[in-house]
């Protein structure tokens, strides 16, 4: 059974899937035989038509990785239990969890700079509309 310590993961924006297989040391038909069996992995395709995986993907497939070769999942159970994290992760949020961000921010400290803004702009609207 391989390591089940997990890789430390490059600090980049984009990763290739021959960076990814690479580093959670599987081939890249599995990476993307695992893309059609779990709807939350989706790497967006380059311009070239090449996945790109970000650091969210690939902090996924570990997961992914892990609970298949390491928990002795079956791909049904680990989309069970990767779908139930999400759900149990959400609620967290919205109970008891970090203050969410209120819809319609404070913009108090704007004002008198808005304010101003304001004004210069309806002069300019008075220039505009004035006859030739």
């Amino acid at each position: 059974m391989p390591d089940s310590k997990a890789p430390q993961i490059p600090d980049r924006l984009y990763f290739r899937i021959g960076d990814v297989s690479e580093l959670l040391g599987v081939e890249p038909y599995v990476l993307r035989f695992w893309e059609t069996e779990f709807p939350q992995l989706q790497p967006k395709k380059g311009k070239t038509g090449h996945r790109e995986y970000k650091r969210k993907d690939v902090e996924l497939l570990l997961e992914i990785k892990r609970l298949l070769y390491h928990e002795g999942f079956t791909i049904s159970g680990a989309r069970k239990a990767l779908k139930e994290r999400t759900r149990a992760a959400r609620k967290k949020q919205s109970v008891g969890g970090p203050a969410q961000m209120p819809l319609i921010p404070d913009i108090s400290p704007l004002r008198p700079k808005l304010q101003q803004m304001r004004k210069e702009i309806e002069e300019i609207l008075t220039i505009l509309k004035r006859p030739r």
